[in-house]
């Protein structure tokens, strides 16, 4: 018999303080939930949020929209126990992609004027890796992508979250208001640091004054988020009305939460605080850590469970040879790159992520997961799989998970079950394995060679293109499971 909790939401906060771009299922089970809490617990109404969705699902901001913004979060802390939400701080939901129709821009005017607002003091943004249109390698902003070309040519019509931020901070500059704070809270190290450098980049082609401006104005603080939120599924809606909750726009999510920032927001912030979020002068240990040790966890699941045709996190995670490959990446490889504040234990953490892995609430699609893996990777697994090799450690871990990756971008398992690439390197990695076909060696170094995923430097350590080349091979010979099994004969 599942405990239910429930916490319903009261008043409706009279004023939109905060802008959100990325109206996704993370934003509304992550920063939604911390100001609602921060809302009914401080009876503060500055701090009402306005969403808005960037590229798709038009569908969800109708259901929000007819809710009045209204919505629930299940948070599961395992099957037998969950906390039903409501949220409502959400007092605006806006659409800016492209329709139905092949219109873009059908709220567009409308969110630029709430960015305009006075009462707007932060706009913070979940737009995926891909969505600030900077090169994964180099950080260098992808000027050249059809998007931002298109946002240079006509900055007052912008289709990307890069423009839309530096058109709204044109309009405050021209009409000598005071900047915004912008906020990222996706998972990228320096999320912050690299926001600034798309807006300020993609600003400067517009105007060097305003470029100067924003470099001088806008403040652009780093954060760490976490929390694990499957994508929805029939089961789920099923299991919510069960529960008496009939709600289109709903989100599951795991109990666990966490959300760590630099505290530098000129123009005021809500006391965030006492509802669990960190405010620290320095995120970038607590964001690599997480980078390193979750996401890089879970990119490993991804790639190996996906080859072997497993659906969720959960069932990946039941297998004991899946356990101990995260074990020996947590402990052995990632772990070791780490820098973090006295007082931290990082063999405590990776066992608390073991356990949120097994939460048997969840259906954590592995596809999910592996999605945009050439925007993830570099930051999951490459720098530190660099870092630690630098320093004459193995990484047969990293470099199991490289060779899965490469393999999974093949677009099947190992059993020939086809599965969809969502990647803005799909059509790249398709015609390298078109034309290397099956010869690993020549594969493994073509993608390597790809500057816009690996550093340079990584490829020049033999020992680790040797190390993917041997996973490569084992894991078409003998299939995922012997090849955990035979991880140490992979280091050469």
């Amino acid at each position: 018999m599942t405990r239910v909790e429930r916490v319903a939401s009261r008043q409706t906060p009279a004023t939109i303080g905060m802008v959100h771009l990325g109206l996704g299922a993370f934003h509304r089970a992550h920063q939604a939930v911390y100001l609602e809490r921060y809302r009914q617990r401080s009876g503060d109404e500055r701090w009402g949020l306005c969403s808005a969705n960037l590229r798709s699902n038009l569908a969800l901001v109708a259901r929000l929209r007819d809710a009045d913004g209204r919505y629930h979060v299940a948070e599961h802390a395992d099957s037998e126990h969950v906390v039903l939400r409501e949220i409502g701080v959400l007092r605006e939901a806006l659409f800016t992609g492209c329709d139905d129709a092949g219109e873009w821009g059908r709220d567009l005017a409308a969110l630029l004027q709430r960015m305009d607002s006075p009462e707007v003091r932060i706009v913070s943004l979940t737009v995926t890796e891909k969505g600030y249109f900077l090169n994964p390698a180099s950080g260098e902003l992808l000027s050249d992508d059809p998007a931002i070309a298109h946002d240079i040519a006509h900055p007052q019509s912008p289709h990307t979250a890069p423009g839309l931020l530096v058109e709204a901070l044109a309009r405050r500059h021209a009409g000598g208001m005071p900047a915004f704070t912008v906020l990222s809270c996706d998972n990228m190290p320096d999320n912050g640091k690299r926001t600034r450098r798309a807006v300020t980049d993609l600003a400067r082609r517009r105007d060097p004054a305003l470029a100067e401006w924003i470099a001088r104005e806008v403040t652009f603080p780093c954060s760490m988020v976490d929390r694990i939120v499957p994508a929805m599924t029939d089961a789920d809606v099923a299991r919510l009305r069960d529960l008496g909750v009939d709600d289109p726009a709903a989100v599951v999510c795991e109990a666990f939460s966490q959300w760590v920032i630099e505290d530098d927001f000129p123009q005021g912030r809500p006391d965030w605080q006492p509802d669990g979020v960190q405010m620290v002068a320095d995120v970038a240990p607590f964001e690599t850590m997480k980078l390193r040790m979750l996401n890089g966890s879970h990119s490993l699941l991804a790639y190996l469970g996906a080859l072997e045709n497993i659906e969720t996190v959960f069932d990946a995670v039941r297998q004991p040879e899946f356990t101990a490959l995260l074990r020996r990446y947590l402990h052995y490889e990632a772990a070791p790159t780490l820098a973090m504040p006295e007082g931290t234990d990082l063999d405590a953490y990776a066992e608390h992520l073991l356990a949120r892995f097994a939460n048997d609430s969840l259906r954590h699609r592995l596809q999910q997961v592996a999605m945009d893996g050439s925007q993830k990777l570099p930051q999951r697994w490459l720098q530190g799989a660099l870092q630690r090799l630098e320093s004459g450690g193995d990484v047969a871990c990293t470099a199991l998970g490289v060779a899965a990756w490469i393999r999974y971008t093949a677009g099947s398992d190992l059993h020939g079950n086809r599965h969809a690439l969502d990647d803005p390197l799909a059509e790249t990695f398709a015609a390298l394995h078109r034309r290397h076909g099956d010869d690993a060696g020549s594969l493994v170094q073509a993608f390597l060679a790809l500057d816009a995923v690996f550093p340079a430097a990584l490829a020049e350590y033999s020992c680790f293109v040797d190390n993917v080349e041997n996973a490569y091979r084992s894991l078409h010979r003998q299939g995922v499971t012997a090849t955990l099994a035979d991880i140490d004969n992979l280091i050469r």
